[in-house]
């Protein structure tokens, strides 16, 4: 009968029926050679967000909201409405004269109608003297 279809719980099981174990046994999973455990990602958790200066972080929030006010203006229309374009100011921190950086810029706006002169004079001045935020990703 019913009595046969599960075993006395014995001390320390939770309960009737077969233990559930939520951690593999040791030994189980990806722990010889060649194992998952080898190449998995060596950055510690902790250790990944980089410390920004805070007024660095505020610098950059307000020359976004810069740049995108006057791409509004350049673009004459809203926000949503610009055209998909990126200025990556890092990557214009990283080059060598405000005439390469102008260059950049002006590429970027090719498609605008408007006179970008000032835009861009604008925008150099702003960053003249920012740090860059992200890290170089060259290895």
């Amino acid at each position: 009968g019913a009595a046969l279809a599960a075993p006395a719980p014995g001390p320390g099981s939770g309960g009737p029926g077969p233990r559930v174990y939520f951690q593999s046994p040791p030994g189980a999973a990806g722990e010889g050679p060649g194992g998952a455990d080898d190449e998995g990602p060596v950055r510690r958790q902790g250790k990944v967000t980089v410390k920004y200066d805070r007024k660095e972080l505020r610098k950059r929030l307000n020359l976004e909201e810069w740049i995108l006010e006057q791409l509004t203006r350049l673009y004459d229309c809203q926000e949503e409405e610009i055209p998909e374009l990126e200025i990556d100011v890092d990557e214009l921190l990283d080059m060598e004269s405000d005439d390469t950086r102008a260059a950049r810029v002006k590429e970027l706006l090719v498609d605008c109608y408007k006179p970008t002169e000032a835009f861009i004079s604008g925008l150099l001045d702003k960053i003249r003297g920012m740090q860059k935020l992200s890290t170089p990703q060259k290895k």
